[in-house]
């Protein structure tokens, strides 16, 4: 759902797709090809958000921020399912782990990738290409060129998934049987290990 606040309507570009168990409040920019999954909050309510083209935010995640913070997600920016954004800015092409939880003032740098269940402390200064794991977190190595290949590769897909989901997302009734001639979706993506064998 879409909720205005205090004369704060969220701005939403077309070619992006916001599901309706998503909050999206206030003062929210959501640029091209976006996705906001179903459970997460995005509050605009005391600070402006903007998630720059591209930016998806998955399941169940948190955006805010305190009073009189704005903060930023850069292009391609991509956070994992149960992820927290509190008051931090994300660097272009990062990935944000599962689960991981980043306070306010946080910089993530551009091409980071930041492990799930990771405890980014207020005000940490990651540099670009960072890999950073742990609670609390720390950087303990650069982001090589194949690591960072395989995750532009993963968020080309959740670019593709709002076209995706209005061709095809609809509410239904469920079925009562499985159907004879059901079959397994592709495999669309190669976990790390296996993209770096090829």
């Amino acid at each position: 759902m879409i909720y205005s606040f205090k004369g704060y309507t969220p701005v939403v570009h077309e070619s992006s797709f916001v599901h309706p168990l998503a909050a999206v409040t206030g003062n929210v920019i959501i640029g091209k090809n976006c996705y906001v999954g179903p459970g997460a909050a995005i509050r605009g309510d005391w600070g402006q958000i903007i998630l720059e083209d591209g930016v998806n935010v998955q399941e169940n995640c948190t955006v805010h921020m305190f009073p009189g913070k704005s903060i930023t997600l850069k292009e391609s920016a991509h956070v994992g399912h149960g992820a927290i954004i509190h008051g931090a800015n994300l660097g272009r092409n990062c990935l944000i782990g599962m689960n991981t939880v980043i306070m306010d003032d946080v910089e993530i740098g551009d091409e980071s990738i930041v492990g799930a269940m990771a405890f980014v402390k207020a005000e940490t200064k990651i540099p670009n290409r960072s890999l950073v794991v742990g609670n609390p977190a720390k950087v303990i190595k650069q982001v090589s060129d194949e690591m960072i290949a395989w995750k532009t590769k993963g968020t080309q897909l959740y670019q593709q998934l709002p076209a995706d989901c209005y061709e095809s997302l609809k509410a239904v009734e469920p079925l009562r049987e499985v159907p004879e001639n059901m079959k397994m979706q592709e495999g669309a993506y190669d976990t790390l290990r296996d993209f770096l064998k090829k």
